[in-house]
């Protein structure tokens, strides 16, 4: 249901009273009658557009063909040419010259009418419409693109599957090689979409395209970057500790010399983001054997109602597409697990290829945090432009929140993945909690990605040295090295998927992840008097009206401003390093007498 205040009309017909109505006439109106009433065309309209370009994309991301395609770069410039009109942004640049007069939900409104029209500005139509059918193009060879091992197809599910399982270091190298045949096939389309998202966010006076994302933030780029940095300073100490006691183990493992970067296939990720399946001790994929996979999203659901949040709608299961592709099914689709509030009201979905292995059960709490994250803030007081996170790291914070909430022992318990009389190895536990899903991870998003983007971007880096910077920062920030030289022949940051739809984003990762501590703190110190390491949120629905609180003001407020109020602090990594310093302590007595670090 639309709330009474914004009905999906034509954005045409929205647009166009205002437009039609006389000068003298706005003029005349107090100015915070004429800036709701312009918000409320706008918000009618954006919600609509948004529908109509979600279901196509959506159709487009689930069912790859050309006809979908085209729908979808329709709906994107029908979206632009409403959201980035130039009689909207003159508007709403005229308003916030007298923004101190305005309500401050009104100025937060108009500010991100903006920076939507930042991403389509109809004050150059050619660019937009160039722009529009080259993220169509992009996502399309993305979503359709076959990996080959010996010739023979291999889904990305197939490529990390086996290398989680599998030790023999050629057949891995050829696996991981194979998982980077993607990238130059994309290279060509990202060449041309960063000149071309550079080109429309300087359209609003945005220095490009990575400013543009930061804007969201409230921080200039330079600021964003030396914010990641500050990250990675205060973690090195435990990174460095992780480093060496990983690359001693994998060289056991291997039966191989005590490199000094660890090689990159003898990570179980396809760019070692995270450090999966060194703990056996902590190995919980053969504790979902005989799951069905509905059993696990319908376990993630439950994690989220049983904190007080109602159930996911029927819609959300009629429409989602959950589940890898059926053998001998000719359709394509993306195989990054994602989550969509496609009318900006009722219609949530998820596109997952969920299997019964941890892997999918962390993902699926992770991507219905976004969802519920949707349906809180999607009420009457919240108007359509501000229904997102307070910043976009606040939705992923949500989603790792409950990544990190459903891998403790006492929840794996209260839902049966693990028995009740089983004794968990703490610092097993604790190790595979650093090592899968958090400090390597931070060091990769907050250090390789972000600086390569920062770079091609801010910088305009030469693509005929985009491989080489790339792997550049793959070494001096993660201590990583490929298997065999890699040169400009490919290009293997474009093989990530977010490098192409949906560029200059991963500092959110960076972010969300040092925020889910801060969260996950003072939720187990201070709501369920628990040890942050060993806790269970399931069923407490103190720990529901703690995340409502936060969830359901969407960017009606300042995001600094709703992480003090809910924590008493700022950003910080200090109850991240808090979490990890018995295991610091740990790594010390592992690590003594070797030679720390890479350097």
């Amino acid at each position: 249901m639309n709330s009474p205040r914004f009905k999906p009309l034509s954005a045409a017909a929205l647009l166009g009273c205002w437009l039609l109505a006389p000068a003298g006439a706005l003029a005349a109106l107090p100015l915070q009658e004429r800036a709701d009433r312009f918000l409320d065309l706008v918000n009618a309209g954006y919600q609509a557009l948004s529908r109509v370009e979600s279901e196509a994309q959506w159709a487009a991301a689930t069912d790859v063909k050309p006809e979908h395609d085209a729908a979808a770069e329709v709906a994107g410039k029908a979206r632009a040419a409403f959201t980035g009109n130039p009689a909207l942004i003159r508007e709403a640049q005229a308003l916030l010259q007298q923004r101190p007069q305005l309500k401050p939900v009104t100025v937060r409104q108009l500010e991100r009418a903006l920076l939507n029209a930042a991403e389509g500005p109809m004050t150059n139509p050619k660019l937009v419409a160039d722009r529009i059918a080259a993220e169509t193009q992009q996502s399309s060879m993305l979503n359709a693109f076959v990996f080959r091992l010996s010739g023979q197809p291999i889904t990305p599910n197939q490529i990390d599957n086996f290398l989680q399982t599998n030790k023999n270091l050629a057949q891995r190298q050829a696996v991981w090689e194979a998982s980077k045949q993607s990238g130059p096939a994309l290279k060509p389309g990202l060449i041309k979409l960063r000149d071309l998202r550079n080109g429309v966010a300087r359209e609003l006076g945005h220095r490009d395209y990575f400013a543009l994302q930061v804007a969201a933030y409230g921080l200039t780029g330079e600021e964003m970057v030396r914010l990641q940095d500050e990250f990675m300073r205060e973690l090195r100490p435990l990174y460095l500790q992780l480093h060496t006691w990983t690359k001693h183990e994998l060289a056991k493992r291997y039966g191989q010399p005590v490199p000094k970067r660890i090689p990159a296939h003898w990570i179980n990720n396809r760019w070692a983001q995270n450090w999966t399946g060194l703990i056996d001790a902590a190995n919980l994929d053969d504790r979902f054997k005989g799951w069905p996979p509905e059993q696990i999203v319908k376990t993630a659901e439950q994690f989220w109602s049983g904190l007080g949040f109602p159930q996911l709608p029927d819609s959300f299961w009629k429409l989602s597409d959950l589940y890898p592709i059926k053998p001998g099914e000719a359709r394509k689709k993306n195989t990054h697990a994602s989550c969509w509030h496609v009318d900006l009201e009722t219609d949530i979905r998820s596109l997952m290829s969920v299997e019964p292995n941890w892997q999918w059960f962390e993902t699926a709490h992770h991507e219905l945090g976004h969802g519920y994250y949707d349906i809180s803030y999607t009420r009457p007081e919240v108007p359509p432009l501000l229904r997102t996170g307070a910043n976009p790291a606040f939705h992923e914070g949500m989603g790792e929140l409950a990544s990190l909430a459903c891998g403790q022992v006492p929840y794996l318990k209260a839902v049966r993945v693990l028995p009740a009389d089983f004794k968990a190895d703490e610092t097993s536990f604790l190790l595979n909690d650093a090592l899968s899903t958090t400090v390597p991870f931070i060091f990769w998003s907050s250090g390789t990605i972000t600086h390569w983007e920062a770079d091609v971007y801010a910088k305009a880096l030469p693509p005929d040295q985009w491989n080489a910077r790339w792997w550049q920062y793959v070494r001096d920030f993660q201590g990583v090295e490929p298997p065999a030289p890699r040169g400009e022949e490919f290009c293997d940051a474009a093989t990530k998927t977010h490098i192409n739809d949906n560029p200059c984003y991963y500092f959110a990762y960076a972010i969300a992840t040092v925020l889910k501590f801060q969260l996950h703190e003072h939720i187990a110190k201070h709501i369920l008097r628990q040890p942050p390491q060993q806790c269970s949120y399931a069923g407490h629905r103190a720990v529901g009206d703690f995340l409502r609180q936060i969830m359901a003001q969407g960017a009606t407020e300042d995001w600094r401003k709703v992480l003090r109020e809910a924590t008493g602090e700022e950003l910080s990594t200090r109850a991240m390093v808090e979490y990890f310093k018995p295991l610091l302590a740990w790594l010390q007595e592992q690590n003594a007498g070797r030679v720390i670090g890479w350097d």
